[in-house]
């Protein structure tokens, strides 16, 4: 199973996040190849927030053959890139929690 559709299938498991998660493909007018695919995951404030930091820390530590990176994007535009060989999962919900917090704070 491809590591986007391994994400997906973990996320939707959580009742908070389920139908919040949608697989999108990003290509434009002119541009070449076959674009990225990524996975949008709409939070508010909240508990669903919290569901998804925790539930993505939790699939980082699932073992697979492939190198990882999460780029977590928030509503403003910044983002954040997490190396799953490079963080623990301690590391990684701090980074996640500061991400959404701040976007929580600038968006209020």
């Amino acid at each position: 199973m491809p590591l986007l559709e391994s994400m997906k299938s973990w996320l939707v498991m959580e009742d908070e996040l389920r139908g919040r998660v949608s697989v999108c493909s990003t290509i434009g007018k002119g541009d070449l190849g076959t674009g990225i695919d990524l996975l949008s995951v709409v939070v508010g404030s909240g508990g669903a927030a919290t569901v998804l930091i925790s539930s993505i820390s939790a699939w980082l530590q699932q073992p697979r053959k492939s190198d990882v990176v999460v780029k977590v994007t928030t509503s403003d535009g910044k983002s954040i890139e997490i190396d799953a060989k490079r963080v623990t999962t301690l590391e990684a919900q701090e980074l996640l929690r500061n991400a959404f917090e701040a976007d929580q704070r600038e968006g209020t």
